[in-house]
């Protein structure tokens, strides 16, 4: 094996690496929106976990997260609007990639 083959491997498997990363942190965020949104709903305990799971599944109906948006707006209602449940998830997706991170 060559140099370049060896350089290319290691920036595929850093690609790999990293989408990994990224897809364990999209859904830690959606599990945490998921539980902000639970909260605000007044679920507690098992109720709570599961409407969190039903956030983190909505993020597979189309690419992006407006579709995890949309689900939470419509859940909650005139609770929160659409702006704020961007700008919390923002916020918590930091939070989920720094504890992504640490757990590594």
């Amino acid at each position: 094996m060559t140099t370049f083959d060896d350089r290319e491997n290691a920036y595929e498997n850093k690609f790999a690496h990293d989408q990994e990363l990224n897809f364990k942190a999209e859904a830690r965020c959606n599990k945490l929106l998921g539980l902000w949104a639970a909260e605000k709903l007044g679920k507690t305990g098992g109720e709570a976990a599961t409407y969190a799971a039903a956030v983190i599944k909505a993020d597979f109906e189309e690419a992006g997260h407006e579709d995890v948006v949309r689900k939470v707006a419509a859940d909650l209602g005139d609770k929160s609007s659409a702006d704020e449940i961007r700008a919390k998830r923002a916020e918590l997706l930091a939070m989920a990639r720094e504890q992504v991170l640490s757990e590594l």
